[in-house]
């Protein structure tokens, strides 16, 4: 009997070890960083070697662009809450203060949205046909940027 259970038990982890390896080995690369970013599309889109070596240079030119403007979004943002904080306790608000910062707002949205649409169309000019057809599919939930590219 001692047999039979330390058989089973020694399958049991036998298979569990197989299993957790298994899907540690096939776990997709984390899309958190540029580089993880990258290989997702590689993969997905089924990107040559030449077509991924440009595609990622492309990128990895406009990247410290792109994370400037993303640290001034935050900036902007911090810089809202201040105006909603001082509406909140001075129930008064600097009008012209206020103008000049949507102004500005405006201004960098306007930025990012064109630094973005230039990064996909340099993206989609090296992929084929279907490819581009996908990625623009894959990018669709910026819909101001794929009603653009779509028109």
């Amino acid at each position: 009997m001692k047999r039979v259970l330390f058989t089973l038990v020694l399958g049991l982890i036998a298979g569990l070890g197989s299993h957790l390896a298994y899907y540690r080995y096939h776990e997709p690369a984390s899309t958190d960083t540029l580089e993880g970013q990258l290989a997702w599309m590689k993969t997905e889109l089924k990107l040559s070697d030449s077509q991924f070596a440009r595609i990622k240079d492309l990128h990895h030119a406009s990247h410290p662009r792109l994370q400037a403007m993303a640290a001034q979004v935050a900036q902007m943002q911090t810089e809202f809450g201040e105006f909603e904080r001082t509406r909140r306790t001075t129930d008064r608000v600097d009008f012209l203060e206020f103008a000049r910062f949507v102004e500005i707002r405006r201004n960098l949205n306007r930025e990012c949205l064109d630094s973005t649409r230039q990064l996909v169309l340099a993206s989609a000019e090296v992929m084929t046909p279907d490819q581009r057809l996908r990625y623009i599919r894959l990018v669709a939930t910026a819909e101001p940027l794929v009603g653009s590219l779509l028109n």
